[in-house]
């Protein structure tokens, strides 16, 4: 019954039985995700940027993308242009020595990341869930934002509202409350644009309105000059000008022509002139 040596096999040593599947390792997995690009997986390589589902990549790879669509995987088909993904703004950690040579003797820390929360410190791992801001860019820990709760960024003090907040490597029910979040972003995009474009016609139709005033008022302007052209060619006008003479006047009559100096009668008598007339020289 027994084998040789005096052994007794067991039963799941003779049936053969159906295999377990191989367990994934759940800390290298997030270790992977936050650590290599969504597209080539590859490490990531600043400048970093996120997309409105919280997937992380390098931004030359997604440029490459964007040029050739048949490089980009379903994770990032929905990136159409670079207003699809924000550059964002990390905070490095200080304790991250990456320059560091991995040697087989030395002991390697594979769990230090090189980008920590800039408000309490955590390390940006995948051990806590990390977020950023789609108005700024800024990456922080949903810890902070909980914690310190205001509707400016702690980093860069910009306002943002509670749309704007992306779950980075977001799964499951944060996933879909992120593609929530992106639609209701476009739609006040969309609802901004409007805005902007009404108020850019009603300034152009205040323009005209205010362009048509002056044109009126020029026009008002005009007629008067004329006015004062035509009264410039007014006989009343002539007389008052230095070179006008009384005696050339051929309205005037000759009693009234002869009280003046310019008269003929003036000009040709011997004595003064009552005006000049002096007893002593007369």
């Amino acid at each position: 019954m027994g084998c040789d040596g005096g052994t007794i096999p067991r039963r799941d040593e003779l049936v053969r039985v159906k295999k377990k599947p191989e367990q994934k390792d759940k800390e290298a997995e997030l270790a992977f995700k936050w650590k290599h690009c969504t597209i080539r997986q590859l490490p990531l390589q600043p400048p970093i940027v996120g997309c409105s589902l919280g997937h992380l990549y390098s931004k030359e790879s997604v440029l490459e993308g964007l040029l050739d669509r048949t490089t980009l995987p379903e994770s990032a088909i929905h990136i159409k242009n670079l207003k699809d993904v924000r550059n964002l703004n990390l905070t490095p950690n200080p304790a991250f020595d990456g320059n560091k040579a991995e040697k087989g003797d030395g002991y390697n820390n594979g769990g230090k990341s090189p980008y920590i929360c800039p408000v309490i410190g955590l390390e940006m791992n995948g051990k806590y869930k990390f977020c950023f801001l789609w108005s700024c860019g800024c990456v922080m820990s949903e810890r902070a934002l909980k914690e310190v709760k205001s509707l400016t960024c702690h980093k860069c003090q910009q306002p943002f509202e509670e749309t704007d907040i992306v779950i980075l490597n977001a799964e499951s029910d944060d996933l879909e409350l992120m593609k929530e979040r992106a639609t209701l972003r476009k739609a006040s995009q969309k609802k901004m644009k409007k805005r902007k474009s009404d108020d850019v016609t009603a300034e152009e139709k205040k323009t005209d309105e205010v362009s048509k005033k002056k044109i009126k008022k020029e026009d008002k302007i005009i007629p008067k000059l004329n006015d004062n052209s035509n009264k410039a060619n007014d006989p009343a006008y002539r007389k008052a000008k230095n070179d006008y003479s009384i005696a050339k006047d051929p309205k005037a009559s000759e009693v009234f022509k002869s009280i003046f100096t310019t008269h003929k009668s003036a000009t040709e008598q011997d004595r003064a002139h009552w005006v000049t007339y002096n007893p002593f020289y007369n």
